[in-house]
């Protein structure tokens, strides 16, 4: 195909936008939403060279436009890709990680199988897929990262440093799952699992997690408050967790500090050079664990009774359809597994060059990620009919506990159990995981990185990754103590998911309503050379805000006091996750302030906040000579719509039909 040959034939050198070289065929197509295909660009320079007067004359049109903005300056060159495959390979990393392989499986177990699937599906394709495509625009069509893409609305510029401070959060925490994952790694190669027998300080209600016909002969009344060994590991030995932390947390384990270091040299190393070097490692973050998924899978088919399992994940539960839990579950699982939302993929693609196919990059992404979700179902659910073989029974969803420590209770339960090789499935399993981990958290800190290098320009990249890595070791030892749990899960939903919710909102009303989904999809053609279809136009404008509008309101009704386990927390500590909430959410007031009191100081406050609504004099493409012909394109679509109806439901038809 011409696509895959241009891909492995281009120097990042694809220019300029507008009557873009990258593509052939006609720019005035249908509405369908296929990108035209790749030509060679290595003659893009040539042909440049060989028509100055084309040049010269667009120039012109510029210059005789007087407002079309500021003339654009020469800066620092920003990095990019070394080629178009290490952004797919690094967005795969990205999203595809440890909610495909144990966050799913478990979220559709606990919804009814099936039953989740198929809302899960149609929240990808409402969701999922326009919200992944409009970030990867973003980020390609001004090279910005996730705070400075807002200058396309200056005043709103909060909501990009709001998602900075969550994904700062879920980046501190999720390396200290990493050091978990390496801690059971390594202990996956004693010659017994560790977590596969009871110890004689556990007392009589262990049950060893390895010993099937042990639990066959407990399973009468008096084993119903039976614990087993896995789970008596994970929480004795491993996190030492306390039953509450009234009196505080306690100091770090030293294992897991010395696993959390090696998780951020990891992280380190492999950002060390930007784009240049993470983008090398994505090949080996993105398809090696598919390697391990594969052994998994053919193992986990093969095991008793494992169809009966996958026949229980697969066969709808229709009656459940009608429960908004299920729904509610599935735009989250969407929402977090692709990570949308969190200024991520907007810094990944601002890295790309200016004319690069991320419409198909975006499909094979959400595809490849509903994918893995779906395979790593069947495997864990073919585990989990096999579990119920053994234990003779037909309930599959009784064979296991869910929770946050799934992987790190349920799994190496389920693997203790496997008669040949434990130790052997252990490693690889924990391997993946580790390796999908470090994928994803490679990204966001990637995105911590670039929001401060486009903050401070002639700060060298290794001093910001170092800097970034100190930083979020010392933070993750609090997640690491005997009471690193309960802060763990604090942090999570006063720090992470709300505010992430809450900014996804103003985030998707910001692109669909301020700067307009008309303007952004001739932004795209003039990127791409391609027009938009309703279905993108329809999801961002009106589907895809009301779905999380409607999910943020469910989540407040249903409200109930944060706990973990069965503790509740003192009403201080609620106290500070509220404030910490309010203090996210409250980015997008803090940094409106300057951004208005920068507008002209004649005119009055309401003209100074109207004009902070405006994009900057320089927003658009990142090479001078594209920003001019971008310019003249905006001024030359601003003379047609001065001859349009002005009637408010005319405006809001055209904003998304026009």
């Amino acid at each position: 195909m011409e696509n895959g040959k241009s891909n492995n034939n281009n120097n990042n050198n694809n220019d300029n936008g507008y009557l873009n070289p990258a593509y052939v065929g006609s720019l005035n197509a249908s509405t369908i939403s296929i990108p035209g295909a790749y030509k060679a660009n290595s003659n893009d320079h040539k042909q440049k060279q060989d028509s100055p007067k084309g040049e010269s004359q667009i120039e012109a049109g510029v210059a005789d436009g007087g407002n079309v903005g500021a003339e654009p300056e020469e800066g620092k060159k920003r990095d990019s890709w070394n080629n178009d495959i290490e952004f797919l390979m690094s967005c795969i990393a990205l999203s595809v990680g440890l909610g495909n392989v144990w966050r799913f499986p478990f979220t559709a177990l606990e919804n009814g199988g099936g039953a989740f699937v198929i809302p899960y599906l149609i929240v990808l394709i409402l969701v999922g897929k326009p919200v992944y495509y409009l970030e990867m625009l973003l980020g390609q069509f001004s090279s910005r990262g996730s705070v400075k893409v807002y200058d396309f609305s200056p005043i709103l510029r909060g909501i990009g440093y709001g998602q900075v401070l969550a994904t700062a959060i879920v980046t501190t925490y999720y390396a200290t799952l990493m050091a978990l994952t390496l801690r059971y790694f390594v202990d996956s190669f004693y010659p017994t699992l560790p977590w596969s027998y009871c110890r004689e300080e556990w007392g009589p209600n262990c049950l060893d997690s390895a010993s099937i016909a042990e639990q066959e002969q407990q399973s009468d009344a008096r084993a119903a408050v039976k614990t087993t060994s896995a789970e008596f590991y994970f929480t004795n030995i491993i996190l030492r967790e306390k039953p509450s932390i009234d009196d505080g947390i306690g100091y770090p384990s030293w294992s897991l500090s010395l696993s959390l270091a090696v998780a951020w040299i990891i992280i380190a190393s492999i950002m060390f050079k930007g784009v240049k070097s993470s983008g090398k490692a994505s090949y080996f973050l993105a398809l090696f664990p598919y390697v391990v998924m594969l052994i998994l899978l053919v193992r986990s088919l093969t095991l008793p009774g494992a169809f009966d399992g996958v026949l229980y994940f697969l066969k709808p539960q229709w009656h459940k359809l009608l429960e908004p839990q299920v729904w509610y579950a599935a735009v989250t699982q969407v929402f977090f597994s692709l990570a949308i939302c969190f200024g991520n993929i907007i810094m990944y693609a601002s890295y790309n060059r200016f004319g690069h196919n991320i419409y198909r990059d975006a499909n094979i992404v959400t595809t490849l990620d509903t994918f893995t979700s779906l395979l790593s179902g069947i495997i864990i659910f073919g585990i989990l009919g096999n579990l119920a073989y053994e234990n003779n029974t037909t309930d599959i969803s009784s064979v296991v506990n869910g929770g946050p420590g799934l992987a790190f209770i349920s799994y190496p339960d389920a693997i203790a159990k496997f008669k040949v090789l434990p130790q052997l499935f252990s490693v690889l399993f924990f391997l993946m995981l580790f390796v999908l981990g470090i994928g994803s958290n490679v990204g966001m800190a990637s995105c911590l990185s670039t929001v401060i290098k486009d903050q401070f320009v002639n700060l060298k990249n290794w001093v910001v990754v170092v800097g970034i890595a100190i930083v979020g070791y010392f933070l993750g030892l609090f997640y690491i103590t005997p009471g690193g749990q309960y802060v763990l899960n604090l942090l999570d939903f006063f720090g992470a998911t709300f505010v992430a919710l809450v900014l996804a909102i103003f985030e998707l009303i910001a692109i669909g309503w301020i700067y307009g989904v008309k303007r952004l999809c001739r932004d795209v053609e003039f990127m791409l050379g391609i027009k938009t279809s309703l279905y993108y136009r329809i999801c961002w404008a009106i589907v895809t805000p009301l779905m999380m509008i409607t999910i943020l309101i469910y989540m407040l009704a249903l409200y109930e006091p944060l706990t973990y386990k069965d503790y509740t927390y003192l009403p201080g500590v609620y106290v500070f996750g509220w404030c910490l909430s309010a203090f996210g959410v409250g980015q997008v007031l803090f940094w409106a302030i300057p951004a208005v009191r920068k507008q002209p100081s004649h005119l009055s406050l309401c003209s100074r906040i109207r004009k902070a609504f405006d994009p900057l004099p320089d927003w658009g493409p990142l090479d001078p000579h594209t920003l001019k012909r971008y310019q003249l394109h905006v001024q030359q679509a601003n003379v047609s719509s001065m001859f349009q109806r002005s009637g408010i439901w005319h405006k809001i038809y055209d904003n998304i039909f026009g």
